[in-house]
């Protein structure tokens, strides 16, 4: 698991988590329980924190940085997508950042709320909950219905279960080590 100490700070990552080979968590970054931290994601708490709810999926290539003396709070049970950027102040629970999308300094993405695939919600936008935002700006397109709900709490169980189990079923069968 890639943890690095910056300046004194040093990760801590809660129990049952999966962090890839290829990811880093750099400095203050304090992750909760059953967290999955995809191949090539960075979790940067250099100059800035960053608090990681429980069962919070952090997926391949995404970035997380908070800005200097700043917080960055990601809540339980969030989807962060694959090549996302976020340097929002605060991401709520169960909300969802799209493949691709950019979350802008001291933005704030409500509960359940869902930020499509490529949007970028300006710095600090404040998304509310339960909303579905698109576009760049990222605006409001419609609130999110219970099946839309449902849905993405069958995704965030997926990535939970595979945090706790994906040590015991990866193989390195060739490359390096």
């Amino acid at each position: 698991m890639p943890l690095y100490a910056f300046d004194g700070k040093r990760p801590e990552i809660g129990r049952n988590c999966f962090v890839a080979e290829t990811a880093d968590v750099i400095g203050g970054v304090r992750m909760g329980d059953r967290c999955y931290v995809g191949f090539g994601a960075i979790l940067r708490g250099d100059y800035g924190d960053i608090i990681v709810g429980n069962e919070t999926a952090v997926e391949e290539g995404c970035l997380c940085h908070a800005k200097p003396s700043g917080l960055l709070t990601i809540g339980s049970r969030v989807t962060l997508g694959h090549g996302a950027i976020v340097h929002g102040r605060e991401i709520q629970d169960e909300a969802v950042i799209g493949m691709g999308a950019v979350v802008g300094f001291d933005a704030v993405i409500g509960r359940g709320a869902v930020v499509a695939e490529g949007a970028v919600v300006t710095s600090g936008t404040v998304v509310p909950a339960n909303t579905l935002v698109a576009g760049t700006p990222a605006r409001v397109i419609k609130t999110i219905d219970a099946a839309k709900r449902a849905h993405f709490n069958r995704v965030k169980q997926v990535y939970a279960d595979l945090a706790e189990t994906y040590d015991s079923r990866l193989e390195r069968i060739g490359g390096k080590g």
